[in-house]
């Protein structure tokens, strides 16, 4: 089935909605707060709202008041969409299903109380929490690099001023000049953003610096749709992409930022715009409240997405360790339904289904050269376990590929309706 704005909501849909009891005459509403608005916490919040048909208040506390989409931010750096276009704002959430949306950081967490703090003043009460804060990057990762660095060497892994700044890096270079992306260990958010961000940058210097280079820096041995992106780095921009993996030191990098160098196992390397992309932690309101692990990630209950540190709180999208599921908007997006399902039982006594989940990840190599991975899955008691996946194929034909792109359009549209309503 091709996937399109009214089939993705429909479909994915389908396995999360239940009926919701109806609140006791003169009884308090049970209360949700949801940290986090992008895929995972706005889709749960809405959904909550929604499905809950008024018997459950619901706020959604996001610093943002335009969230910009780290899915399809690679495709603004290609000059494929603009930056309008990732945009996104909460006023149907509020206007449309009755969210409570604030705009404000959660400083604090009081598990025992069940409040949250907030930086502006004041804290809220809840009866569920639910915690979407995506993703913050470990200190130290990439040694000469900090956040105090990102603007001589921009991440660009949240989207937004940062996205913006490494585009116009890029358009600056000079004629000839040297990209280099210091690429993440695993786990780490959208497997194949890294290597759809060289795609969308090798396009753009294509057709504005042909003799620029690219030059790829990664500690792990191989990487998601490799071969998909190798083949398509050779028909389309052949001698431009270099990689550099862990068996020739891409594992051993160092970053001086006021000198624009690379240190590549002990070898300089001059460079032109570096995009440094850091090992990745669980967003910091996970580690306020307690619910990471050593490892920097919240583990869950699959069948849920309760912590399995304080069954009182959900933790959705990437800063989850659930498993097989991979650090996507597709992922949060799934499991946001299955929690607002399982939030609404505990709370209303709404009929529960079973826990299914699904993911796909598109990326675009060149005009029209859309491929895709994906899978589905389902809750066992020890983790998200993958049951089947499919993923494009080398050597495909043209108008397959353009096919690709297009559903991946169409998805855009239907998961961010979906999440903002």
């Amino acid at each position: 089935m091709r996937i399109n704005r009214r089939t993705f909501i429909g479909t994915t849909a389908a396995t999360a909605t239940a009926l919701a009891a109806p609140a006791v005459l003169g009884q308090a509403r049970p209360r949700v707060v949801v940290v986090g608005g992008g895929a995972g916490g706005a889709t749960a919040a809405r959904y909550i709202a929604k499905d809950g048909k008024g018997a459950i208040d619901v706020t959604l506390i996001e610093p943002t008041r335009r969230y910009y989409t780290c899915f399809f931010s690679n495709l603004y750096i290609g000059d494929f969409v603009d930056m309008e276009s990732i945009g996104h704002g909460y006023g149907k959430l509020a206007s449309g299903f009755g969210v409570n949306v604030v705009h404000d950081y959660v400083i604090g967490v009081d598990r025992d109380a069940r409040t949250v703090t907030l930086a502006g003043g004041g804290s809220m009460g809840y009866d569920r929490l639910i915690l979407a804060p995506g993703i913050d990057f470990k200190e130290g990762s990439v040694p000469g690099w900090d956040l105090a660095a990102q603007n001589a060497m921009p991440h660009a892994y949240k989207a937004g001023s940062q996205t913006e700044l490494l585009k116009a890096q890029i358009e600056a270079m000079p004629e000839g000049g040297v990209f280099c992306m210091v690429a993440p260990p695993n786990p780490y958010r959208c497997p194949p953003g890294p290597y759809e961000r060289v795609s969308m940058v090798a396009h753009k210097l294509k057709a504005q610096n042909p003799g620029a280079k690219i030059l790829i820096v990664d500690p792990k041995p191989k990487f998601s749709k490799q071969a998909l992106f190798e083949e398509g780095w050779q028909n389309h921009y052949g001698g431009m992409v270099d990689r550099i993996g862990p068996d020739f030191g891409g594992d051993i990098v160092e970053v001086r930022p006021e000198a624009m160098e690379v240190i590549i196992d002990g070898s300089v390397e001059k460079v032109d715009v570096c995009n440094v992309i850091p090992a990745m932690k669980a967003g910091r309101v996970a580690e306020l409240a307690g619910v990471t692990n050593e490892a920097g990630w919240a583990p869950v209950v699959p069948a849920t997405m309760q912590s399995r540190m304080d069954e009182n709180i959900h933790v959705l999208g990437d800063a989850a360790q659930q498993g097989d599921m991979p650090k996507s908007a597709f992922s949060a997006n799934s499991q946001a339904k299955v929690c607002a399902m399982a939030v609404r039982g505990a709370l209303t006594g709404a009929k529960v289904f079973p826990a299914k989940f699904s993911n796909t990840c598109w990326s675009l190599i060149e005009t029209d050269d859309g491929v895709k991975v994906g899978a589905t899955y389902q809750a066992t008691k020890e983790k998200i376990a993958k049951v089947d996946g499919f993923i494009s194929q080398t050597g495909e034909d043209a108008d397959l590929r353009k096919q690709t792109y297009e559903e991946s359009i169409g998805w855009y549209a239907g998961i961010t309706a979906d999440m903002f309503g």
